[in-house]
């Protein structure tokens, strides 16, 4: 069984910082795709930043220059770390990953993780 697991959220103030954790596990054979999202209440699930084969990472444009995510490969772990944080950053965030298995290494699939909650202050 292939999961993810996020961790990390909480409450915080404006200008504030947190610190995201998603940990893949189970039979990976390779993870293609791993990205951040989040949605607010009434919107859309939005791209936060992605991070293509362990390449350079795209951000949105709203959260250019606050955060950084980072990948390892190694634990299959994608961070996100959040500073100068607003009260509309406030949304859950949720890790994505498109990923294959060990067996099923020529099929790409999509996974989730259960979301964490990120609420700012004002």
């Amino acid at each position: 069984q292939v999961q993810l697991v996020e961790s990390g959220g909480g409450l915080v103030q404006t200008g504030g910082s947190l610190r995201l954790s998603c940990a893949a596990s189970g039979r990976i054979y390779n993870i293609d795709i791993m990205a951040w999202y989040r949605q607010a209440p009434g919107n859309q699930r939005e791209m936060v930043a992605s991070n293509i084969n362990g390449g350079d990472t795209n951000y949105a444009e709203s959260v250019k220059g606050r955060f950084t995510a980072s990948r390892n490969n190694a634990k299959n772990t994608l961070y996100l770390q959040m500073t100068s944080l607003k009260p509309e950053d406030t949304a859950a965030y949720y890790c994505y990953a498109k990923m294959r298995t060990s067996d099923s290494a020529w099929l790409a699939k999509d996974y989730w993780g259960q979301g964490t909650q990120v609420t700012v202050s004002s």
